[in-house]
């Protein structure tokens, strides 16, 4: 991955920034064209159709920023849990756990996270073992 600078922090997303919207844009055009200079309803319809399936697809993709922006909101919890007990940066070995350990490491209760933290980088615990070695499950039920 390349190393982040001012010239290039700025992300799009192909699909919605270069597909979708050009062609929502496009079709909006056409179809207000078609409702003013023809009386063929088919095409007018079709038209509609087509804007409306790709405008539902674009607005789908809003769940897709936010779980992006969930799973972010999730690393910086964590980091700032473990800090605040342990007084220890988790930044120093969290490349270590991949998404799926420290997603689930977020049901740990702050007295068990420490030591599955431990466990987690010592056995390379699945996300699925570390959800079951929670003795005191606590719950996320704020997400997206």
């Amino acid at each position: 991955m390349e190393t982040q600078s001012y010239k290039n922090h700025i992300r799009y997303y192909t699909p919605h920034h270069f597909i979708y919207y050009p062609i929502i844009i496009a079709l909006m055009s056409f179809s207000i064209y078609f409702s003013f200079t023809t009386k063929d309803q088919l095409i007018w319809t079709f038209i509609s159709g087509i804007f409306v399936v790709l405008f539902c697809l674009a607005f789908m993709l809003r769940q897709h920023y936010a779980l992006t922006l969930q799973n972010r909101i999730v690393r910086l919890e964590l980091r700032y849990r473990y800090f605040s007990i342990t007084g220890k940066r988790l930044e120093d070995f969290e490349h270590q756990l991949n998404d799926d350990q420290l997603f689930a490491l977020r049901f740990a209760p702050d007295k068990e996270l420490p030591a599955l933290i431990e466990s987690t980088l010592n056995e390379n615990l699945t996300g699925t073992a570390i959800k079951k070695a929670i003795i005191n499950w606590k719950g996320d039920y704020e997400r997206v």
